[in-house]
């Protein structure tokens, strides 16, 4: 039977308190870094945390430092801080070496330390209640613990026994949180400032919109919130924080892209249809649009937390309904996309930039009840732009493609007729953006029943008007040539 030693000895694992460290610590100077109920060592904390994962941390403490060299530890940063990003300064204190120290003190940890050593095992009988006190060293710890007892060998089974293993002291270079160790020259002894500053994964954010539809009005009251995220294994307290709408790159995604340079994204259906050109008002970083949050907030280990950053009521807003041919083929009449549309402009739309994140739509039913209609991504979003968001299909509204005609012309080129049937069960009229791909090469339109628009190189358009509980139809004629 394989033994899952650590959730064994998450059961009842214990170190006596004997075998904690002893010696006071100053009020003014971080606790121990061993010492498992000693609370945060963090100063004054502040977070820049951008969306492709990436943060900033600078963490100003006050340490009591004797003049010379020393060894100090700083525990209580990221556990998955990045070593070689680390910056300590402070008034005549200079760094000779530095070491993190990401052995944490877990049950797993302790038994793996443990091997070649003596420790107590606490039986417990179910019948009797008695407890019994054996002492075992650890032979090994390779998925599973084996024991010498009493001359014997022994295996601990996870088979629900209560069995306690009790440890004389923690083992030497195991520490309760992540800490980073120095070694400062200073100039001169007493309590100084130091800023600590490095870069850590594992701390991001996301956009998250709510965006509330009326229809009859054509109107959408639109909230967006910041989604924090913390897997960076620390708690951050009373921190500073300030999102970064943006990636910035690195020396590892660079090389990456050289090696093996990416396709050119593919379109999806809707989002961003026209890039703003609006100044907006939200303070930049280079290229960068930063939202600083007005008050300091508690960053806990694996939580989520949503702060609110944008609140616009009754801006314009319209659905409409697509529907893309990706080539010349006949098909059963299928359903068209929902589409959301509305504007980030200062006049008549949000008035603000969107970072990439999640518009999800609601809309009231009858009773006044706002009811889910779907979700869309939405890219990072300049001010000025237009925004055409696929939020579902249309239960009401289909398309179907036939195949009139298809005679091929030459060599290689061919000449297709197409006939589009769209049909409306809905009481009210309304237009689909007809779209028709696959034009590549030397392809054009000769015949056409409605006036299309050339979107893309191998894409037209056309805008088709549709009555309450009727149909329409378009034709058009292609010439292909590969």
């Amino acid at each position: 039977m394989r033994v899952h030693f650590a959730a064994l000895l998450l059961a009842g694992t214990s170190v006596p308190l004997s075998a904690q460290a002893s010696a006071q610590t100053p009020t003014d100077t971080p606790p121990p870094a061993d010492q498992p109920t000693a609370g945060s060592a963090q100063g004054d904390v502040a977070l820049t945390i951008y969306q492709n994962g990436q943060s900033l941390v600078q963490d100003r403490r006050q340490l009591r430092l004797p003049a010379g060299r020393s060894r100090q530890e700083l525990p209580d940063v990221s556990a998955k801080i990045r070593p070689e990003t680390v910056v300590l300064s402070g008034p005549g204190i200079g760094i000779v070496e530095q070491n993190f120290d990401y052995d944490l003190l877990t049950p797993g940890a302790l038994i793996e330390k443990a091997v070649g050593q003596t420790v107590t095992l606490l039986r417990t009988n179910l019948a009797t209640g008695a407890q019994t006190r054996d002492r075992a060293k650890v032979l090994a710890a390779n998925g599973g613990v084996v024991l010498e007892v009493n001359g014997h060998i022994e295996v601990l089974r996870d088979d629900g026994l209560p069995v306690r293993v009790i440890f004389d002291a923690v083992p030497p270079g195991l520490r309760a949180r992540p800490t980073l160790s120095v070694t400062l020259e200073a100039a001169r002894g007493g309590t100084l400032p130091v800023d600590l500053t490095y870069l850590t994964p594992g701390l991001g954010w996301s956009a998250d919109y709510v965006a509330l539809f009326d229809q009859a009005a054509e109107r959408i009251d639109v909230e967006g919130w910041v989604t924090l995220t913390n897997n960076s294994g620390t708690s951050y307290k009373d921190a500073a924080l300030l999102l970064v709408a943006g990636s910035p790159g690195s020396a590892q995604s660079s090389s990456t892209r050289r090696r093996y340079p990416s396709p050119p994204p593919v379109p999806a259906p809707g989002g961003m249809v026209r890039a703003g050109t609006e100044t907006g008002t939200r303070e930049r970083l280079g290229d960068y649009i930063l939202y600083p949050l007005e008050r300091r907030t508690d960053v806990l280990e694996a939580q989520q937390k949503q702060i609110s950053f944008l609140d616009v009521q009754g801006s314009p807003a319209s659905s409409s309904y697509a529907y893309r041919v990706s080539g010349f083929s006949t098909a059963d009449p299928a359903s068209a996309s929902s589409v959301l549309k509305f504007s980030t402009a200062s006049q008549g739309g949000l008035g603000d930039q969107l970072p990439a994140g999640t518009v999800r739509v609601y809309m009231k039913d009858a009773s006044g009840s706002p009811q889910f209609i779907g979700e869309s991504a939405v890219p990072a979003t300049p001010m000025g732009s237009d925004l055409a968001l696929v939020t579902g299909e249309a239960f009401d509204v289909k398309v179907q493609t036939v195949v009139e005609s298809r005679e091929r012309r030459g060599d290689s080129g061919w000449r297709t007729t197409m006939r589009y049937v769209l049909s409306n069960a809905g009481a009210r009229p309304v237009t689909i953006d007809l779209t028709q791909d696959g034009l590549y090469g030397e392809s054009r339109v000769v015949e056409q029943s409605l006036e299309s628009e050339r979107i893309s190189a191998g894409s037209v358009r056309w805008a088709v008007p549709v009555p309450a509980n009727g149909t329409a139809t378009v034709t058009a004629t292609f010439d292909t040539r590969y």
